[in-house]
């Protein structure tokens, strides 16, 4: 059973999703929060697997509530929820840790499917929308401070092959596509990328694309 933290100051959003989730026979909600300072006290509260966290909250928005969330070191997942696929805040709610991101008009399957993903250890964020996201903001990024060519510290453990897959996968390649182009069997590539997670302290694929442009491996 997988449970759910709903963080929203909108009742009839929160009364929304509280209806579908509870449609679902795998699916619970743990509890409501109205903003981002609930949504954080009810995290260390409950335990949830997956917050729901909407971004404009009064008070403590839903970026920081998020930051503050994965800081405390709570194996709860975030999803950030957005008004639009590349609004800047769901870019700083992907860099605060949260798990993947979803437009508010997703269709109720997507949404679904998006909180077992992220229950589950993976990002909901689709290649091309993750391309499209960092594309558009990564030139927000602080410039590098290590000297130029000095190899970024948090590569030093990959190997070249994997050091290659991070590359692609900061390129928007699913792991099907990485398979095919580099004539690997997909469970390889899966193998892979757990190694590439493990080693870079990424907690997902969305967070291994990050460190791909931060450390300059893609734009």
């Amino acid at each position: 059973m997988t449970t759910v933290l709903i963080a929203d100051d909108q009742p009839l959003q929160r009364f929304g999703f509280r209806m579908l989730l509870e449609s679902q026979d795998d699916m619970t909600v743990a509890g409501e929060a109205v903003n981002g300072a609930e949504a954080v006290r009810m995290t260390a509260e409950l335990r949830p697997d997956v917050v729901l966290m909407d971004v404009r909250m009064p008070g403590l928005d839903g970026i920081e509530a998020t930051r503050r969330i994965i800081a405390a070191g709570h194996r709860t997942r975030v999803l950030i929820l957005t008004t639009f696929d590349l609004d800047e805040y769901a870019y700083a709610g992907l860099r605060a840790g949260a798990s993947g991101f979803l437009v508010k008009d997703a269709q109720p399957e997507e949404l679904l499917s998006g909180i077992r993903a992220v229950a589950t250890g993976d990002a909901v964020v689709a290649p091309s929308l993750t391309r499209r996201l960092l594309d558009a903001y990564v030139h927000h990024l602080p410039a590098a401070r290590q000297a130029p060519g000095t190899p970024d510290p948090r590569l030093a453990s990959l190997t070249d092959r994997e050091t290659e897959i991070l590359r692609v996968m900061g390129q928007g390649w699913t792991n099907t596509e990485i398979a095919e182009r580099l004539h690997l069997a997909e469970s390889t590539v899966k193998t892979h990328v757990g190694r590439i997670l493990a080693k870079t302290g990424s907690r997902d694929r969305v967070q291994a694309v990050i460190l791909a442009y931060d450390t300059k491996l893609v734009g």
